[in-house]
């Protein structure tokens, strides 16, 4: 494989501490450990990384733009666009073996194989429905659900990080073979006891405290009303119940806290915002309880992958998404409202046998289908059958010609002109 050269293209910040950036983050590192090589096309948003075999081109930022909120925005719709004639400017360029688009890249990536002569695979992290809100969202929602099915028809393979969007995609009836190549935990480092006593230790008002820890964003699909509201009824049941939540903005958390504060019960919890991915096992080893009380999707969570890698109890609502990672042997579950969420932490809270045992069986999934090696097995399989297909259903060569020539001299034209004003 020394010899084949890809172009990934993820219209998200990369590198940012959330799912769809640390995906493609492993993603590199599985595909150079292969002996592939990589451009990768992103955003000009996000830390810098420097990977091995990969080279990095970001699209301009003429407005300066600082961070792109998940789900569709005015924003994103912009650096799609720019993404979408940055890819074009690079399929002229350059001859590619495979053209690996993320998310709505996906199309990119199937309309640029379809007319480059190029395999491409689309790569399906979320399910829409779940960032579902107002009345021109939904339209939006709508809209992306029809083109995720037309970028599923066009690609040689759809890559789904979960059981959930493998289903989604079978359902499409599109012919085009879904992988189901799972997502492992954020972090590749193991914390050590030192580590784990040290953070404890920081956590802890009471030597006797259980600490109950959440991690995540703030978004409504996320459950956070719904462990807020649970909070107080835990507390009032077990004063060493004291809650860690990791995740969540400023604004977001002043809101919380204050919440909190009327209620009675801002002592219990600490807020401890963003923090490094790589600290992050830490915090869930030095952990009792690991909270998801997620509300609604399809798509595999990925901090349970970080919760069983921590080899610590889970708590999860009863939703479809938790399913396809836990059963009985590995969590307690909950239906998806405050009482049911508060009894079941608190039947945790009272039992560290039960804990340890949830525990003991969440590390031990972990470790034989979880793991990195499991990651960069799945995608060789994957990448062994794109590259092996046929090259069946190209565009005609005329079609083409006139494709490429009226975008190169559009995109030759922006970016002439976002030079000019940046």
């Amino acid at each position: 494989m020394k010899n084949k050269r890809i172009l990934l293209i993820s219209p998200q910040p990369f590198f940012q501490w959330r799912g769809s950036p640390i995906r493609v983050k492993f993603n590199l590192l599985a595909l150079t450990d292969l002996g592939y090589q990589i451009d990768l096309l992103t955003l000009p948003i996000g830390d810098d990384q420097e990977i091995n075999r990969v080279r990095v081109y970001r699209v301009a930022n003429p407005f300066r733009v600082k961070n792109i909120p998940i789900g569709p925005s005015f924003w994103k719709l912009f650096f799609d666009v720019l993404i979408f004639l940055k890819a074009i400017s690079l399929c002229l360029q350059n001859r590619y073996d495979v053209i690996h688009g993320i998310e709505e890249a996906g199309f990119f990536a199937a309309v640029l194989g379809k007319l480059f002569r190029v395999k491409a695979i689309y790569e399906k992290h979320s399910d829409p429905i779940s960032y579902k809100g107002g009345r021109i969202k939904n339209i939006i929602l709508n809209a992306y659900a029809a083109i995720e099915k037309i970028s599923a028809r066009m690609a040689r393979a759809v890559i789904c990080t979960g059981p959930g969007l493998v289903d989604q995609v079978n359902a499409m009836k599109t012919g085009t073979r879904a992988f189901n190549i799972a997502d492992i935990p954020s972090s590749l480092m193991e914390p050590s006891a030192v580590d784990i006593q040290a953070t404890r230790g920081k956590l802890l008002q009471n030597h006797d405290d259980v600490l109950i820890t959440f991690v995540g964003s703030f978004a409504i699909y996320q459950g956070v009303d719904l462990m807020f509201a649970a909070i107080p009824k835990v507390v009032k049941n077990n004063e060493r119940a004291r809650f860690v939540i990791i995740g969540g903005n400023p604004e977001e958390i002043a809101k919380n806290r204050n919440v909190l504060i009327e209620q009675g019960v801002a002592a219990h919890v600490t807020f401890l915002g963003k923090i490094a991915p790589d600290i992050l096992p830490d915090y869930l080893a030095a952990s009792d309880i690991l909270l998801s009380p997620r509300v609604s999707g399809s798509n595999t969570p990925l901090k349970i992958l970080d919760y069983m890698k921590a080899g610590r109890s889970i708590v999860a609502t009863d939703v479809v998404s938790h399913r396809l990672l836990l059963d009985e042997q590995t969590a307690v579950f909950a239906p998806p409202e405050p009482e049911s969420l508060a009894r079941s932490i608190i039947l945790l809270v009272n039992d560290e046998k039960m804990r340890e045992q949830l525990g003991n069986a969440c590390r031990k999934q972990y470790e034989t289908t979880f793991t990195f090696n499991h990651l960069c097995a799945r995608l060789a399989r994957c990448y062994e059958y794109v590259l092996s297909s046929s090259n069946l259903g190209v565009v005609p060569k005329v079609l083409q010609i006139v494709f490429i020539v009226f975008f190169s001299e559009v995109s030759s034209n922006i970016a002439m002109e976002l030079m000019s004003n940046d």
